[in-house]
């Protein structure tokens, strides 16, 4: 009876044909040495995720008021409110089924800096909330991908990286929107930038998550899927 329950905890794991989970668990087996290429993925795709989040904060109160859409200098803060929660509001009303939806970030960022009007910027924030709920399965992904060891780091590194794209996040919006006002030797009132003057930061956001996309699925190449 010993001899049969020694055999049992040392006999290996089996895999199964067309499994996806087994062929990660294969894979997590097979590798050796510390996990950079991993971490990395993981950093490009929670920077991307927390980056739109925020970007807008510093120059909400100055697209709202282009917009015309306050009668009082007062009332400003007021319709920035809904346009600030609306993405929240989409993320969690939708987000648990349509996250998985990464180009969202691409798309409806960049419609937001091109918002003519109060109405097109709460749409826009809101099904870029809607689509962009990538937190929660990047934290089952990086328990997922790294060997036992590694997990806890991998974890850490969302964490980090949240952290870090809250912070960088509003210093672009900061920095980038207005850039005729700003940088009028580099953009003309008549280019793209100066009709639309809170594109370029939303623009570098969006340019940013093609390229992490590119970067993501180059470092998680040697695993099943990538999100």
């Amino acid at each position: 009876m010993a001899e049969e329950y020694r055999e049992a905890l040392l006999k290996k794991d089996v895999y199964y044909e067309n499994c996806p989970g087994c062929k990660v668990d294969q894979l997590k087996e097979l590798k050796r040495g510390f996990p950079f290429r991993e971490l990395i993925s993981i950093w490009i795709v929670v920077l991307c995720t927390a980056l739109p989040i925020s970007t807008l904060f510093p120059f909400l109160y100055f697209m709202i008021r282009d917009f015309g859409v306050a009668e009082r200098e007062e009332d400003i803060g007021y319709y920035a409110g809904y346009v600030g929660s609306s993405f929240m509001i989409g993320r969690a009303l939708t987000s648990v089924f349509l996250g998985n939806r990464t180009i969202a970030v691409v798309i409806f960022n960049t419609l937001f800096g091109l918002s003519v009007n109060f109405w097109m910027a709460i749409i826009t924030r809101f099904l870029l909330g809607s689509l962009n709920g990538l937190l929660g399965p990047i934290k089952a992904y990086a328990v997922e991908i790294f060997r036992a060891e590694y997990q806890a780091l991998g974890l850490s590194t969302v964490s980090t990286a949240w952290g870090i794209g809250l912070i960088i996040g509003p210093a672009l919006g900061g920095f980038l929107a207005q850039p005729a006002e700003k940088y009028p030797n580099l953009f003309s009132k008549e280019s793209i930038f100066g009709r639309f003057p809170y594109f370029l930061p939303c623009l570098c956001i969006s340019l940013f998550r093609v390229g992490g996309h590119d970067c993501h699925v180059l470092a998680s190449g040697n695993f099943a899927y990538a999100p």
